[in-house]
C-alpha cells in the first residue's frame, strides 16, 4: 500500500524575463534617444546610414529613431511607425525632457554653493 504522493512543484521558468535583461538586447535610454531624436545630423545618419551592416535586420537600413529598432524591410518600418506602441514612445521621446544630472544632485541635496547667505556670519561690532 503506497501512500499519495504530493504534487511535484514545478518550475515555471521566465525566459522572457532573463531575455530582456541580457545587454545584448539592451537598448538606448530615454536620454539617448532624445539627442538622438533632436539632433538633424545624428537623426539622419541613422536613418539613412552609409556602410551596411550586415549583424542588423535589414543591413540597418530601415531603422525607428524613437523605438531605437532596426527592421528587416520598409514595409514592416511603415507598419511599425503606424502601431500604437511607435506613438507613445514617440510622444514620451520627444515632448518629455530628460532627465539631467543636476536635477539629481539637487534631487539629493547637493546643489552649487555660491557663496554665503545672507545674515549667516554676521559680526556685531556694537559696543
Amino acid at each position: 500500500m503506497g501512500r499519495i504522493q504530493r504534487k511535484k512543484r514545478n518550475h515555471h521558468a521566465r525566459r522572457d524575463v532573463s531575455r530582456a535583461a541580457r545587454t545584448r538586447a539592451r537598448t538606448l535610454d530615454y536620454d539617448q534617444r532624445h539627442a538622438n531624436a533632436t539632433d538633424e545630423t545624428k537623426r539622419q545618419n541613422l536613418e539613412a546610414p552609409t556602410e551596411l551592416d550586415p549583424e542588423k535586420a535589414g543591413l540597418g537600413m530601415f531603422y525607428c529613431v524613437e523605438c531605437d529598432r532596426h527592421f528587416p524591410n520598409s514595409n514592416d518600418r511603415t507598419a511599425h511607425l503606424a502601431s500604437k506602441q511607435h506613438k507613445r514612445i514617440a510622444k514620451r521621446v520627444l515632448t518629455e525632457t530628460p532627465y539631467t544630472h543636476e536635477e539629481a544632485m539637487r534631487g539629493a541635496g547637493i546643489g552649487v554653493d555660491h557663496g554665503q547667505r545672507a545674515g549667516s556670519n554676521r559680526i556685531e561690532t556694537e559696543l
